[in-house]
């Protein structure tokens, strides 16, 4: 008994392991402690980071007799059949949705009109206020697919006109507001009018085309992104009536509407004349005729609406 005394005072067990008086060790990081160096905790071990490692073998911890009554009602053929037949009616319904949107809502091709980049943006806004130089006005194409806006600066794309009717619509709010004339109601009726009168050009035109049987490319959203690049033009003219006063208004308005008649000049006599003259109509027929008075009328409009849509914006 004393010996072993001795040997454990000594430091030494007399298993020969060595007792608390021997050595002294860094102590190692406890398992629950992370690495000071890790950005993220390693949840790939569930035993260290207190998930439990008895679990039941229910799966997440449910008593067995949830396991035991699902097992049982998937034995059951009945259930099974209505299972697959209700699997069956969700995939029938997700087809069916998807066929319908695309025929209303064309996603694929609404992404064609988003595929721009900081470049583009720059470019076409450039060209919407200053149109007088740019010479070559026809939209590329590859294997009889338009290229993407962001490679062609002359391809029509809806983020600018998208961008451009909510950027008009909070500086319209920001004008009421300096007015002392803001209301919730007054800026929805600001949207809602902007937003009709766009939808009232579409069908315009669209009726004029089917009735002038111009046979073109241009699609629905084709015109609704040309006709919504009057807003950039509207943007700049609140925008400069809020800093100088209608005299700044009256200015910039004025060249903005300049611009975007030269504009749609420009890019709507290749929609809709170029297509006469690919189909042998003589320049000074009456048909044709008609197609330069069309594209004159929707250019001309353009500057109309800018005004009406904003001179009440400024005092």
């Amino acid at each position: 008994g004393h010996e072993i005394e001795d040997l454990e005072f000594g430091g030494v067990h007399s298993s020969g392991m060595p007792g608390p008086a021997s050595k002294r060790r860094t102590p190692a990081s406890p398992p629950d402690m992370a690495d000071p160096h890790q950005l993220f905790d390693d949840t790939s071990s569930a035993q260290n980071r207190g998930y439990g490692a008895q679990r039941a073998p229910g799966g997440l911890g449910y008593p067995n007799t949830s396991a035991s009554a699902q097992a049982a009602f998937l034995a059951d053929p009945v259930s099974n059949m209505a299972m697959a037949y209700g699997s069956s009616l969700a995939a029938q319904g997700k087809e069916l949705v998807d066929k319908n949107i695309d025929r209303f809502i064309p996603v694929t091709k609404l992404k064609y009109y988003f595929a721009v980049d900081t470049v583009y943006v720059g470019k076409k806004l450039g060209l919407l206020v200053f149109p007088y130089l740019h010479q070559d006005w026809e939209v590329q194409y590859q294997q009889d697919t338009p290229v993407a806006p962001r490679f062609d600066v002359n391809a029509p794309d809806l983020y600018i006109p998208a961008m451009a009717f909510i950027t008009y619509i909070l500086v319209a709010g920001l004008a009421l507001g300096t007015q002392d004339r803001f209301s919730p109601d007054l800026l929805g009726l600001q949207a809602s009018s902007a937003l009709a009168w766009l939808a009232l050009e579409v069908l315009a035109i669209l009726l004029s085309l089917y009735l002038v049987t111009v046979n073109t490319d241009l699609t629905t959203i084709d015109l609704v992104a040309f006709l919504g690049y009057k807003y950039v033009g509207m943007i700049g003219g609140v925008l400069m009536g809020l800093l100088f006063g209608k005299t700044g208004y009256y200015l910039v308005l004025g060249w903005c509407c300049v611009s975007i008649f030269v504009f749609m000049i420009r890019t709507l006599r290749l929609k809709i004349l170029a297509e006469a003259a690919a189909e042998g109509v003589p320049v000074r027929g009456a048909r044709n005729q008609l197609r330069m008075y069309l594209t004159m009328a929707v250019a001309a409009a353009q500057p109309l609406l800018m005004y009406w849509l904003t001179f009440h914006l400024v005092r």
